[in-house]
């Protein structure tokens, strides 16, 4: 079975919706699961993992009704407030919830580096693993090195790294991420997606030659049996169509072997989520 295991879904709000800017036009519409799943079905693809774009409870239920209705969905990564003192409360309401998988703070528009290092936010991600969820960590390069010092407080926490945190593809930097990477991946209870790549690089302008040393340095790191692949759709739009966003990993595995393949194309993702068959 072939998961993607990351993309978004929503109704276009332009109130809410303030980070789609003009030069992103092409997102400013709906996006809903009967246009995914044409995709999906197009490019081989059985079932995705909805995840967050809004940090509101609101969201959360939109996802998880969404996920009631079109069985496709396999899992929401929601949001909840891992800030509140009754997180455990709110945790033990979600947990009715069989396709809620995980949640996911938007970390990359904290001002503060070290976010995650709060200590109302490492209470709240302490109460997840009592519930039975993970975390996505989304974040962009520079906030690294305070993700490694965070997922080493958590060993029995099922983190992902969401888009490899972003690399500055576009600028062609490499090492500092790179090392930070290798950091993060030598601690074995932390997954990545192969996923938003062609967002970071040049929109116009990219092509699987300029995104190959990331891919490199994230396979080094991780191996075949903690990435897996996920499309970003809608947001991959901007720069390259669903098809497209699949080519791009499917091209740089085309010698791994059947079972590498099944790893990073599905059975990765539904052991990082615990889904159901």
């Amino acid at each position: 079975m072939r998961i993607d295991s990351h993309q978004h879904f929503w109704r276009y709000d332009p109130g809410r919706d303030g980070w789609i800017t003009e030069e992103m036009a092409v997102l400013k519409r709906d996006f809903l699961p009967k246009e995914l799943i044409q995709r999906m079905r197009e490019a081989g693809v059985d079932r995705t993992i909805a995840v967050q774009a809004d940090q509101s409870e609101t969201e959360t239920h939109f996802l998880i009704d969404l996920a009631e209705e079109n069985s496709a969905i396999a899992g929401v990564v929601g949001w909840v407030n891992l800030l509140d003192k009754n997180i455990d409360e709110r945790l033990e309401c979600f947990s009715r919830h069989t396709k809620l998988r995980g949640f996911r703070h938007i970390v990359q528009a904290e001002h503060d580096d070290r976010f995650m290092m709060r200590e109302d936010f490492l209470r709240g991600v302490a109460a997840l693993a009592r519930h039975n969820f993970t975390y996505d960590i989304l974040i962009y390069a520079r906030q690294l090195p305070g993700a490694v010092e965070f997922v080493r407080r958590f060993p029995a926490q099922k983190f992902v790294l969401d888009h490899l945190a972003k690399p500055s593809i576009k600028a062609g930097e490499i090492d500092a991420w790179a090392n930070n990477i290798r950091a993060l991946a030598r601690n074995q209870n932390v997954y990545c997606k192969l996923s938003g790549l062609v967002t970071e690089a040049n929109w116009k302008n990219w092509n699987a030659e300029t995104l190959r040393p990331y891919l490199d340095v994230a396979f080094e790191a991780f191996g075949t049996d903690r990435l897996m692949f996920g499309s970003d759709w809608p947001v991959c739009l901007l720069a390259a169509s669903y098809s497209q966003v699949k080519e791009v990993i499917e091209n740089y595995t085309r010698d791994f072997s059947p079972s590498e393949k099944e790893n990073i194309f599905g059975l990765n993702a539904a052991r990082f989520y615990g889904l159901a068959a």
